[in-house]
């Protein structure tokens, strides 16, 4: 009899161990990988975007890696990377696409595989991305494009430089400062210009156009690479204070050259913001929680007026 009761007590033992481990593992915490494909990484620009990244990453226990080509000319490298991601069958992807068209076959296998795809910076031409967090990039070059007709009192010549015709950001940012500039009939757009993002290239790009046109009055970069190309353009010239320089991003150039007098003022986004949204969309995306199609992130003006403030202070990177 008590060899009966010690076998009953060991097969009840052994069956509350297994329920107590079966327990275990279902408590087990999900594992979520997610990586995270930018347009490059030669920008300040990028790493302020990898820093939200790597922030809403810690915050919600998730893995990511963040990657991208060593240009923003690099269509080809940034497709191969998205492929090699979709490979690894992740939890969910973010990609801030180069081309708003070449990485929508790629876009369509991740949905195939009911892999979420969320948008971060640039948008495609797709509704396969279930939501993009980024700035309003029509509504900033629009706003930059009104700053641009005030410091020129409203007439002259005015010449921009892309980074490229491409991306939804590309696209978006000339179309929004050249509609807007349509509402100014004294001032006349002289030439627009695309430096692959690229500082080098930008600048030997805006060297030639201030010398084709001796009476240019404005000049708008379109972003970190393109405005740095415009300002190096400028002192190689000797024309810092013969133009009236207007950029977007953020960087510390930028920076330096706003409280030096040299350039009138920029827009600048939310990088940090874009990454962690970016990161956080995905997570909610995997888990079925529901989220925004277009996550704005906000962009302001600074210029000398307003750069220290606490507001345009958080926007700054380094």
């Amino acid at each position: 009899m008590k060899k009966l009761r010690r076998m009953v007590s060991l097969i009840l033992a052994v069956f509350m161990l297994g329920i107590f481990a079966g327990c275990r593992q279902s408590e087990k915490k999900e594992e979520i990988y997610i990586p995270v494909i930018s347009k490059g990484f030669q920008h300040q620009f990028w790493q302020a975007v990898k820093q939200g990244a790597e922030k809403a990453a810690a915050e919600y226990g998730v893995e990511i890696t963040f990657e991208g080509p060593e240009t923003e000319a690099m269509v080809d490298k940034q497709l191969d990377m998205l492929d090699a991601a979709l490979g690894k069958n992740p939890s969910a992807i973010c990609l801030a696409a180069l081309d708003s068209k070449a990485v929508i076959p790629l876009l369509q296998r991740a949905q195939d595989s009911n892999i979420p795809v969320i948008g971060f910076d640039s948008g495609v031409d797709s509704d396969i991305p279930v939501a993009t967090a980024a700035t309003d990039n029509i509504a900033a070059s629009a706003l930059a494009a009104e700053k641009m007709a005030e410091f020129i009192d409203g007439k002259g010549e005015v010449a921009v430089i892309v980074h490229d015709q491409t991306s939804r950001t590309g696209i978006d940012r000339r179309d929004g400062f050249l509609e807007k500039m349509e509402e100014y009939p004294d001032i006349t757009i002289v030439d627009i210009q695309y430096g692959e993002g690229d500082q080098l290239k930008s600048t030997e790009i805006a060297k030639s156009i201030m010398q084709a046109y001796p009476d240019l009055k404005g000049f708008f970069g379109a972003n970190e690479g393109s405005i740095i190309g415009v300002l190096n353009a400028a002192k190689e010239l000797g024309k810092e204070k013969e133009l009236v320089i207007i950029g977007y991003d953020s960087g510390l150039q930028q920076q330096e050259a706003i409280r030096n007098g040299i350039q009138a003022g920029a827009v600048t986004q939310d990088p940090i913001g874009i990454g962690y949204k970016a990161v956080e969309a995905a997570v909610k995306a995997h888990r079925g929680e529901s989220i925004e199609k277009n996550i704005d992130t906000g962009f302001l003006w600074y210029d000398s007026t307003n750069i220290d403030t606490e507001e345009i202070q958080s926007r700054l990177y380094e």
